[in-house]
């Protein structure tokens, strides 16, 4: 089932989600939805908050950059109850954007790599190094789980050129093909 989006000004998506047990209710529906949503919205990540459930749960399908970034051919994952234990300490600047703030991009500064630890959908253990645009994925869905923004993450100054934008954002302002919610 398509869930809508939570966009920008909802506060759940300022909250810090709660780790999660393997009795998460319907959580393989869940994840199913959250799938069935990104591919709807065409995003290559989703994280529960966005879908209005603060829990320490998201999605990655980055499949359809993979045309440009070979390396991310068959990147699909579910992480739950991630923590990123190590980033790197080069920092690359890349342009974002985020299905719950439409219709924006910006540039943000993160780590090249990171080591991330999670449990996978049968709550498998993992530890991983992840690189480059995989990476930034992680680290921008994982920013959704203690309630950040990209736009958390831009330039004082770039951060005053969108306050109007993302105003008008949180008053309903915008138009996207995708299913939205805003409380």
């Amino acid at each position: 089932m398509i869930k809508p989006v939570y966009v920008y000004g909802s506060s759940v998506l300022r909250k810090v989600a709660q780790n999660i047990e393997p009795n998460y209710p319907k959580l393989d529906e869940l994840i199913k939805d959250m799938h069935e949503t990104m591919y709807h919205s065409d995003g290559v990540g989703l994280a529960a908050p966005q879908v209005g459930i603060s829990i320490r749960l998201f999605v990655i399908d980055a499949t359809p950059l993979a045309d440009e970034n070979p390396e991310l051919e068959g990147f699909k994952r579910v992480f739950i109850n991630a923590q990123i234990a190590e980033r790197s300490k080069d920092l690359v600047l890349y342009s974002e954007g985020c299905l719950s703030i439409p219709n924006l991009r910006e540039d943000v500064e993160r780590p090249d790599s990171i080591v991330i630890k999670y449990q996978d959908e049968d709550f498998k253990f993992h530890e991983e190094r992840f690189e480059g645009i995989a990476a930034r994925i992680i680290q921008h869905e994982y920013d959704h789980l203690d309630g950040i923004l990209y736009t958390d993450r831009v330039s004082m100054i770039r951060k005053q050129m969108l306050k109007s934008k993302l105003h008008s954002i949180s008053k309903g302002k915008y138009n996207v093909p995708y299913k939205t919610k805003l409380v």
